[in-house]
């Protein structure tokens, strides 16, 4: 039997990303904040291409292809992240610091996390990986209402970590 994968757990492995076309390689996590796209879903769809500023995300013609990531064009700007209806994009920084790592994910609920708030971070299928401080946000006009959360997290956990758990309201 095969690792669990998007058709029979609702998320890609890290096996199936690896061998999709966006899915950055080991030595392009070291150049920086980079974008990562988890779409292995050949549907019609192309914001993040018509999103990037620096031409580094292509789906090209017929807009059903996946997307392909230029590593050496991205700079991990991040407008692709808030571009995507499918929150399949966010950005992940292996050299942010000497102990952790970086990611800007997605993230459209309330309330919000404020900056030095420890959140709880998953992985794919929603499972606990470790905490994380948040360290910015963005929630600008062009962003659409979806806010861009970036934490600083463990360098240990960086392939797994993706999004963090939601936070329940205070009543």
């Amino acid at each position: 039997m095969g690792s669990p994968c998007l058709k029979t757990v609702g998320a890609p492995s890290l096996e199936e990303l690896r061998n999709s076309p966006a899915f950055p390689k080991s030595e392009d996590f070291m150049k920086g904040p980079i974008a990562v796209i988890e779409c292995i879903e050949e549907i019609p769809c192309n914001p993040c291409e018509t999103s990037c500023r620096k031409g580094a995300i292509v789906i090209g013609d017929p807009i059903t292809n996946l997307p392909r990531i230029d590593f050496e064009k991205c700079i991990g700007c991040g407008i692709c992240v808030a571009a995507c209806p499918g929150l399949a994009i966010y950005i992940k920084d292996y050299t942010y610091s000497d102990e952790e790592a970086r990611i800007s994910f997605p993230y459209e609920y309330l309330p919000l996390p404020q900056k030095g708030d420890v959140v709880q971070l998953i992985g794919r299928t929603g499972e606990m990986v470790c905490s994380g401080t948040v360290i910015g946000m963005q929630n600008s006009r062009q962003n659409d209402r979806t806010t861009i959360v970036t934490v600083a997290y463990p360098k240990n956990f960086f392939d797994e970590v993706i999004s963090m758990k939601r936070i329940k309201n205070k009543s």
